[in-house]
């Protein structure tokens, strides 16, 4: 099965495809600020945040007692130094470990 670009799309003489077009006499700089201008008007909805939400953004902020920072500039050291191993065992054992969690989670 051949397939081609239709005949009203073929420039005369060729077989390349004609533009579109284009608009009349619009610079990229006046159709950002057309743009622009359509955004501002949309762009009128008061929004509130609770406490709540804020104490939770600056407890994550502050919350860094997950990350073992000897432990990421060990494993950038050795990862450096090509001396990094990877164990496909456990790697594998987690993602079965992950997909069972997630299983159970829509079971429930």
């Amino acid at each position: 099965m051949k397939i081609s670009t239709p005949p009203d799309l073929l420039i005369a003489g060729g077989s390349a495809a004609q533009a579109p077009p284009a608009k009349a006499a619009q610079t990229p700089a006046s159709a950002a600020s057309s743009d622009a201008a359509k955004s501002t008007q949309s762009a009128g909805v008061a929004v509130t945040v609770s406490n709540l939400a804020r104490s939770m953004e600056l407890a994550s902020r502050s919350d860094s007692g997950d990350i073992d920072t000897g432990k990421v500039n060990a494993m950038r050291a050795a990862i450096a130094q090509g001396t990094y191993v990877v164990n496909p065992g456990a790697i594998a054992d987690k993602l079965l470990a992950n997909a069972q969690e997630i299983l159970n989670r829509r079971r429930n």
